[in-house]
């Protein structure tokens, strides 16, 4: 290849080999930096300090990888080892062409554009973003959707014993590690209100395969894991309980100075009520009838139980009840 054109001397197999170290190396680095080292750093730094350690990563990342094919690519040509002088000569030459600057470039826009995209999904949640982006909640529509009310039990007790700062981390480590339920499940995170986390679906993830309420047992199960952490770290691990109902909701874009989706109905209050009712039912879990009717497909192993008819506070006529249990 001669400033970026084949020549007669062009060797397709070994051209094509060289790229396909690249690709396999840079795949492995790329998918440790983005799935790893770029969530933890932008979660654990102050964003121009993860920013750095990205960019600093990428550049070092592209010099090994450019090296590697490099040096593999001159070897071949020059049909001696790579370890040779005379091969390394030519990879250092390399590096000053308009090839590596210009690949050099794009893939550092496509890391950046990524970094990107990690902070947006960060501040929106999974799913929200292309809705916002699209336009979609523009104009107020009409949807139904799924809810689930989930906070901590004897919050204001635990937050007394704990202090303000404590029980700041202490609400700040349940919110991450109930997260990854949330996502397997296809939830979106509406709001963080306190110690109280409210989830919502879209009627057909959050009812496939039982999702919604999978979401709740996950994230018991995953607090339950990281139960001895809690002990050590707080001397208490969080107990929670949530409350189910869905409904027609209005959703849209609402703000002047900060704007964020929002949605407005009954079905909120309907599901913040019954959440309150566990207390006193007993229960971890409660769901209205209605949407016990429309979830049939449960979770392995869960089972419903019907509570009954209660009157929720605000409300002038009862609404039936269940609750769910593992067999």
């Amino acid at each position: 290849m001669d400033n970026g054109v084949l020549s007669s001397a062009y060797d397709f197999e070994q051209n094509f080999i060289a790229n396909l170290i690249v690709a396999i190396i840079a795949g492995l680095i790329g998918g440790v930096i983005t799935v790893n080292l770029m969530d933890r750093w932008l979660r654990k730094n102050a964003f121009w300090k993860a920013l750095l350690y990205i960019v600093l990563t990428y550049v070092v990342a592209a010099i090994t990888v450019s090296a590697i094919g490099a040096a593999y690519y001159y070897s071949e040509d020059l049909g001696i080892p790579f370890y040779r002088p005379e091969v390394w000569q030519e990879v250092y030459v390399f590096f000053g062409t308009w090839f590596f600057l210009k690949q050099f470039i794009i893939w550092l826009f496509i890391v950046i554009s990524t970094l990107i995209v990690l902070m947006v999904n960060e501040k929106y949640g999974p799913g929200v973003f292309p809705d916002y982006l699209l336009g979609k909640y523009f104009l107020p529509k009409n949807e139904r959707r799924i809810f689930m009310f989930a906070d901590i039990k004897n919050a204001t007790g635990i937050a007394e014993d704990l202090g303000e700062e404590k029980y700041f981390h202490f609400l700040k480590d349940f919110f991450r590690d109930v997260a990854p339920a949330i996502v397997q499940s296809y939830g979106e995170v509406y709001q963080y209100v306190g110690d109280e986390i409210v989830v919502s679906w879209k009627m057909k993830q959050g009812l496939k395969s039982g999702n919604a309420l999978r979401c709740f047992f996950n994230m018991k199960k995953s607090i339950a894991y990281r139960k001895g952490r809690y002990l050590r770290k707080y001397g208490v691990s969080p107990e929670f309980k949530a409350g189910y109902h869905f409904g027609a909701v209005m959703v849209g874009e609402i703000g002047k100075i900060k704007r964020e989706i929002a949605f407005s109905g009954d079905v909120l209050n309907t599901t913040s009520r019954i959440q309150g009712m566990c207390n006193e039912l007993g229960v971890e879990i409660l769901a209205s009838e209605k949407f016990a009717d429309v979830a049939y497909k449960l979770p392995k192993g869960v089972q419903k139980v019907k509570v009954g008819d209660e009157k929720l506070r605000g409300k002038s006529e009862e609404i039936g009840l269940v609750t769910y249990v593992r067999e």
